[in-house]
């Protein structure tokens, strides 16, 4: 073959191109064409099955740690490979744009892939947006209902950037951690951004509480792990002059100190705690902190906000993002509910709060398709984001399997709506199972009008579990039967998803 140029010249990709078509069924993504030392890198699908091609520049076998068999091109030898964790393995140890990095205090946004295959159209939205893509993105619940692996969606991101030639970063976010464990399984893949879920130490009865209940509360956290004591720290908010730079004045009552420290007490140290958790047991691993307060009962005050992030700060734990609770419904799958003004409104004073201490990123989460919230947001161009989203590209999967497999489509939906009591029960969702017509009645061109309905798109979205994980004998080969089907309609997929996450990015095109 004898390959002398770099890569970028058009006749060393065409020669490269000239391989894959001698040979017999294999299609060539040409992004992905790279070279390392003295070989050629591609990725090629044939039929269903994409893999990863080695080439010699002078068409002899490769002399490489891929593992691989042998296929032939006319005369020059090719490595067909498997996409296997042990091949990405080798690929991360080649290609650094493979490894995830740091994201910092910049906008970026969170594309969960329960699946596995949608990355490339994440890539493909979000390349002129201005946000930095958090490509590897599951939570440890998403991990244990689709039955994957932490190293599957790392392996799972590292293909699709080398397929599609991205070369500008991703980020890898271990998603609603709650344990130490938790973040073990996440470092082992290689995750560098870790979102603290303390929400196990929230108290959210606080405002049930008597005045003898709350001081008892008070007085019973754990002040040793505060670095405090009781007297101290309601002497420095009562009398401490909270103004941010907006001229708002946050005015605490002591009732309100009280009540903010029993509610988030535990949470702060909670927090410290897996924080120094990571620096002293992985003290060379890059990693970024996001804290996730948003699964409370009530929405986050300003006061709230405030006092957890100082309390943070003087402690010395250094967040990236912080996700409060904001006020309005934030439910799965659907725009959001509630007062844009309201938001709009505090959204610019937890923005002021999170400058006053670092100026970290708020991070909505439950993200996915919530239109108006990024009208607001981008249209204020005021510091930096973070939008978590995951159901979402699940949900345009399956807008792809009811535009060509409508009769498998109709047998999800069916399965979803015998699931939906059983599988809300995890949810804040108001999906209103009357108001879905049976799918064995719709024809087949109305199919696709579920993904647009509200009801229809959470009794989908919360069943992704019992979908994917083939517990249940009905469900036995769904996962298998849906993969192929995207697999067999790729473009038409990532078509979808690219189209309905540039209605995600395209609000902020201000910022």
């Amino acid at each position: 073959m004898n390959i002398d140029q770099p890569l970028t010249d058009r006749e060393a990709v065409s020669k490269i191109q000239d391989v894959i078509e001698g040979m017999d069924g294999y299609s060539l993504y040409e992004d992905s064409i790279h070279e390392h030392e003295e070989v050629v890198l591609c990725i090629a699908r044939k039929g269903l099955e994409k893999h990863l091609l080695v080439i010699s520049k002078d068409g002899s076998i490769p002399n490489t740690e891929f593992t691989g068999k042998e296929i032939k091109s006319g005369s020059v030898s090719v490595l067909e490979c498997e996409l296997s964790h042990e091949n990405a393995s080798v690929l991360r140890s080649k290609f650094d744009f493979t490894n995830p990095v740091l994201i910092g205090k910049t906008d970026s946004y969170g594309f969960g892939d329960r699946l596995g295959n949608a990355g490339p159209a994440h890539l493909r939205a979000v390349k002129e947006a201005g946000f930095k893509p958090v490509l590897a993105q599951q939570s440890i619940r998403e991990l244990e209902r689709t039955k994957r692996t932490a190293e599957e969606v790392m392996d799972a991101a590292s293909w699709s950037v080398f397929q599609e030639g991205y070369h500008d970063g991703f980020g890898a976010d271990g998603d609603h951690l709650k344990t130490t464990q938790d973040i073990d399984r996440m470092v082992k893949a290689g995750f560098t951004m870790f979102t603290i879920d303390p929400s196990d130490y929230v108290v959210n009865e606080v405002k049930q509480m008597t005045e003898e209940e709350l001081q008892s509360s008070y007085e019973n956290l754990p002040w040793e792990e505060i670095e405090d004591t009781p007297k101290d720290l309601l002497d420095r908010f009562e009398f401490s002059d909270i103004e941010l730079n907006t001229g708002y004045k946050i005015n605490p009552s002591i009732r309100d100190i009280k009540e903010g420290m029993v509610k988030y007490g535990r949470v702060i140290t909670h927090t410290r705690m897996m924080a120094s958790y990571i620096s002293a047991t992985y003290p060379d691993h890059p990693s970024e902190l996001e804290l996730s307060v948003d699964e409370t009962n009530a929405p986050t005050t300003l006061f709230e906000h405030y006092l957890v992030a100082s309390e943070l700060d003087r402690l010395g734990v250094e967040l990236v993002s912080l996700a409060p609770r904001f006020c309005g419904d934030f439910e799965k799958g659907i725009d959001f509910k509630g007062d844009l003004d309201q938001f709009r409104d505090e959204y610019v004073e937890h923005l002021a709060i999170a400058e006053k201490f670092g100026s970290y990123k708020l991070s909505i989460h439950s993200g996915s398709d919530k239109f108006s919230v990024y009208e607001v947001v981008g249209s204020l161009n005021l510091g930096a984001v973070h939008v978590k989203t995951a159901g979402t590209s699940y949900l345009e999967a399956l807008r792809t399997i009811a535009e060509c497999e409508p009769d498998f489509f109709r047998e999800i939906m069916a399965f979803s709506l015998r699931r939906f009591d059983e599988d809300k029960k995890t949810y804040h969702i108001s999906a209103d199972l009357s108001k879905i017509e049976d799918p064995s009645k719709a024809r087949e061109e109305e199919l696709p009008e579920y993904l647009d309905d509200n009801n229809a798109r959470q009794v989908l979205h919360v069943a992704f579990g019992s979908v994917l994980s083939g517990d249940l004998p009905e469900a036995k080969g769904f996962k298998k039967r849906l993969m192929n089907a995207l697999e067999k309609n790729e473009e038409l997929h990532y078509s979808n998803l690219e189209k309905h996450f540039h209605k995600h990015l395209s609000p902020f095109s201000v910022k």
